[in-house]
């Protein structure tokens, strides 16, 4: 009996709906990276796109500055032009070319697609289509494992409708949601996602406040 594999392409449909998104929100709006702007959202993106050199600087404390200097310059120029680039990736980047860009970009557009729409007060989860919601739950495993390991208290992570996995022998808290709002919270959007928590308060607490995800 032969598998269907079932192609999808939401990291270009997050992609494009955070660059509309961005352009009726305007470049000084707030998000929920800290300390920044749409403006500074949109110069992340065109960066980490573009930029694998000053990309680096997330993972090698050295480099961070150059990353940092190259981001702002980018943010400094018009916003039309930050738009026009976050939609249009050029197709040799080494994270968003054709073969790539699902793999990588299907969490990480949807998470910053709601930074931005979850910047200020009033907002509402979205509704996502199941086949969306399994396309997160695919990477949000493996990040989840990663985020969790060092915390210090074992967790079990439930993705409602989906599955479950483990982090630490006998768990003490339980985190769960839909997948994508597990994706915020295990990139430490943990205020800004709707999730529930199961557990002593303690550690409850402890899983609610840490330190996850960039």
């Amino acid at each position: 009996m032969s598998t269907i594999t079932y192609v999808t392409d939401y990291a270009r449909r997050e992609r494009l709906a955070l660059a509309d998104l961005l352009a009726r929100l305007g470049p000084d709006e707030p998000t929920l990276c800290a300390g920044w702007t749409t403006r500074d959202l949109a110069a992340h993106l065109i960066v980490r796109d573009r930029r694998p050199d000053a990309t680096a600087g997330m993972l090698i404390p050295p480099l961070r500055g150059h990353g940092e200097r190259v981001r702002l310059a980018k943010a400094a120029q018009p916003y039309e032009t930050l738009l026009r680039e976050v939609r249009t990736p050029p197709w040799w980047s080494p994270i968003s070319n054709p073969l790539t860009d699902e793999l990588v970009n299907t969490t990480e557009f949807f998470i910053h697609h709601e930074d931005a729409r979850r910047g200020r007060p009033g907002w509402e989860p979205r509704e996502l289509a199941e086949d969306h919601q399994r396309a997160l739950w695919r990477t949000t495993r493996l990040a989840g494992r990663l985020a969790l390991r060092s915390l210090g208290v074992p967790v079990r992570i439930r993705a409602t409708g989906l599955d479950s996995f483990d982090v630490g022998a006998n768990p003490q808290v339980t985190v769960e949601g839909p997948a994508g709002e597990l994706a915020l919270f295990l990139a430490g959007r943990q205020r800004a996602s709707r999730v529930r928590l199961d557990g002593p308060d303690e550690a409850a607490e402890r899983v609610r406040t840490a330190r996850l995800g960039a």
